[in-house]
């Protein structure tokens, strides 16, 4: 089904489109807005689908376990004593 509605395009607008007719790229003017048209719409589901991607991320992120300050303390201390036992040897620190 093809709809005819009228538009206004500023006399930039109209004359770039109009220029990419006369150099072929399109056959028309209505062809170079239905052009701009698939782009604005594939522009806005790359949107959607990268927001909702975020969106899941942070919801994933939401539901994972969390350490606690003594947690992430006590694994730091952890890797330190084993990065000083790497550099010092195997010998007590």
């Amino acid at each position: 089904m093809t709809v005819k509605p009228t538009i206004s395009l500023t006399d930039h607008g109209y004359h770039f489109a109009k220029s990419l007719v006369e150099n072929g790229k399109f056959a028309s003017v209505s062809a170079v807005m239905q052009y701009g048209l698939r782009l604005v719409e594939r522009e806005d589901e790359e949107h959607s689908t990268h927001l909702e991607s975020i969106r899941n991320n942070l919801e994933h992120r939401a539901n994972e376990p969390t350490l606690t300050g003594q947690d992430i303390d006590a694994e730091l201390e952890t890797m330190l004593v084993k990065k000083r036992q790497a550099w010092l040897g195997n010998s007590k620190v």
